[in-house]
């Protein structure tokens, strides 16, 4: 069948179709117009599903007003889905310039060749066709001159041999119908001789027109056809390709899915749910029964009843049984229904409730209930030894320029840096200062925690009296404590202790750092400094008798800032780091301070420690 189709061709077995032949090879180059337009709008449709995919992630993307809720386990799958929806759609637009760039545009160039070629054959095969006409026509033309010489010259011997039988006629008469006969003969012959030639020609050339001519035109019309068909079959091939080379990648988001649907732990959640909105309080107890025949009984038992809140209403800087409005938020409240009762600009509302959260906020956060106070004290902390640790940093590095300076004054002047230098300890007294208050607020926190529950433990269950705790002895009031109430008005206390839970290790390359985020090298000038971090001599233990700060810390991991990838595997080889596999993909807790590395947890559990910064790719979270 191969070879059948080899020996076949236009040239041979179409040479009469020329007509057919080129408007079949215009309908061809139009059909291939048709398919790149097809390939076009299919890669606007793939652009324009990847722009709303786009659209669809950033209109779901967290508030910064929801942004407390995102620490759920099901709302952190759903974050990573966005993120893989938006890898996704980048895969589209990826498909879609591929098709412009390795289909479309060949495509178009290719039409326009084939057309060009077309014209060109087509032209050739008219003026070919035009030329075997003239030939023909001028056979034509021999043929009638070589006719009508002949039947003069039929004529003319006809009329001399009728002269020459006649003998009446003179032998002048017969001598001219002889020159006559003679001169027609002679022009007869040349037409003969010239139609002969004509004809020879005019066979000549047909036979040349259609075995050569002809036939080579249209063996270039049927390459120009098979090239275009050809070349359709590779623009569907080159289409298959690009969207093959995307599965990959779209395989790798759809794996990503299924593993952001993996770490949805419901139990989690509830977890965080407690944790979130636990007050640390107990519940009331039971109503005491109050004798009225003794004598005092009636206001003992007016004021135990009218001790229970149940409307809300509450000693002035006391708790409910909720633990969350006092007297004076209650107050704040009734201005702020009296402003809408008298319809008050929006202006006046906006400015009440501003009004209210300076004055109710302090700065030990003793107005919140006891395990939100110790959270939100906690995450104070943690902030603050960031900034005392990136300060210590700058402040190092300062010093060491100043030494580079000292030891050779070409490279700059050393009193250039003493401002700066000033300026940067002034803010690290300032933030050491911070830190201090607020380690003394969240130690007060805990024992306050502790002392609560061992409190309970030992006397039933307490009652809330007037938002105080009053222990019960034989139905009378003995002691009154405050809850959650830290001694904001003391002396700070400076015993403050370290945070053992997530220690740096040093970067490869960079002084080793003690305790207090400050390097111990000769060039800081520092030695063996404790003006670093208050506390630093403190005993690392003195919170974990029982594991309480292990807990706390553990419970109230820092939130999650991004999603990093290990462009390498590492080997943990130093106290706080962890190790990775390359390609596994980590949480982002902390950017790198400068030191060289960057604090991660793991996607799945809670274990979390530093890796080396250039060993990791990270993207932030859209805020």
């Amino acid at each position: 069948m191969t070879a059948l189709t080899e020996n076949l061709n236009w040239g041979t077995e179409l040479w009469d179709q020329y007509d057919n032949l080129s408007l079949h090879t215009l309908k061809g180059i139009d059909f291939l117009e048709k398919y790149g337009q097809f390939v076009r709008d299919r890669a606007t449709i793939e652009c324009e599903y990847a722009s709303k995919l786009r659209r669809l992630v950033k209109s779901y993307q967290p508030k910064k007003k929801d942004e407390e809720d995102y620490q759920f386990t099901s709302c952190q799958a759903f974050k990573m889905l966005m993120n893989e929806v938006n890898d996704l759609a980048g895969q589209h637009e990826l498909v879609a310039e591929d098709l412009q760039a390795n289909v479309i545009k060949e495509l178009t160039a290719l039409v326009k060749d084939l057309k060009e070629e077309r014209k060109k054959q087509l032209q050739e095969g008219l003026r070919l066709s035009q030329s075997l006409q003239a030939q023909i026509e001028a056979l034509q033309r021999a043929k009638k001159a070589y006719d009508k010489a002949y039947k003069e010259s039929e004529k003319a011997i006809e009329s001399f041999q009728k002269a020459d039988a006649d003998f009446n006629l003179s032998r002048a008469e017969v001598e001219k119908q002889r020159s006559n006969m003679s001169h027609k003969t002679q022009a007869c012959d040349l037409a003969k001789n010239e139609y002969a030639q004509q004809l020879q020609r005019t066979n000549e050339l047909q036979r040349q027109h259609f075995r050569s001519g002809l036939p080579e035109v249209f063996r270039q019309l049927q390459e120009l056809d098979e090239k275009r068909i050809k070349n359709i079959k590779n623009f569907i091939r080159a289409s298959v390709d690009i969207e093959r080379n995307v599965f990959p990648i779209i395989n790798k988001c759809l794996d990503g899915i299924l593993k952001a649907a993996d770490i949805i732990n419901e139990k989690e959640d509830t977890l965080l749910v407690i944790e979130k909105y636990k007050s640390g309080f107990q519940p009331p107890e039971d109503f005491p029964f109050e004798d009225l025949s003794k004598a005092g009984s009636d206001s003992g038992s007016a004021s135990n009843i009218s001790s229970i809140p149940t409307s809300g209403k509450v000693k002035e800087g006391s708790y409910t049984v909720k633990g969350t409005i006092t007297n004076k938020a209650m107050k704040k409240r009734g201005g702020l229904f009296h402003i809408f009762g008298s319809r008050g600009k929006l202006s006046e509302v906006c400015m009440a409730i501003k009004n209210a959260a300076i004055s109710d906020g302090k700065e030990d956060l003793s107005e919140l209930p006891p395990n939100q106070r110790r959270k939100k004290l906690m995450l104070k902390v943690e902030e603050l030894k960031n900034k005392v640790a990136q300060e210590t940093a700058a402040r190092d590095g300062l010093m060491k320029m100043k030494g580079v300076y000292e030891a050779n004054p070409a490279l700059g002047d050393p009193r250039t840096i003493e401002s700066q230098l000033n300026e940067c300890s002034h803010r690290l007294d300032k933030l050491q200062q911070d830190l201090a208050r607020y380690q003394t607020y969240l130690d007060d926190a805990i024992k306050g925690i502790q002392s609560g529950a061992n409190h309970s433990s030992l006397t039933n269950s307490p009652r809330l009296v007037n938002g105080t705790r009053r222990r019960n002895s034989g139905g009378s009031a003995a002691e009154e404590e405050s809850l959650s109430r830290s001694a904001s008005d003391s002396s700070v206390n400076h015993n403050n202790h370290n945070n053992h839970n997530h220690s740096k290790p040093s970067a490869p390359g960079t002084p080793q750092m003690n305790n207090h985020g400050c390097s111990n090298s000769p060039e800081s000038g520092l030695g063996t400094s404790h003006t670093s971090l208050p506390g630093a001599d403190s005993d690392p233990d003195q919170y974990d008798g029982h594991g309480v700060e292990s807990e706390y810390y553990e419970a109230d991991m820092l939130p999650s800032i991004g999603t990093c990838k290990a462009l390498y595997p590492f080997e943990a080889t130093s106290e706080g780091s962890i190790p990775m596999a390359q390609d596994e993909e980590l949480h982002l807790i902390e950017l790198d301070q400068g030191d060289g590395w960057t604090r991660v947890r793991r996607m799945l559990g809670d274990m979390e420690g530093f890796v080396p910064t250039s060993y990791i790719e990270y993207s932030l979270f859209n805020t």
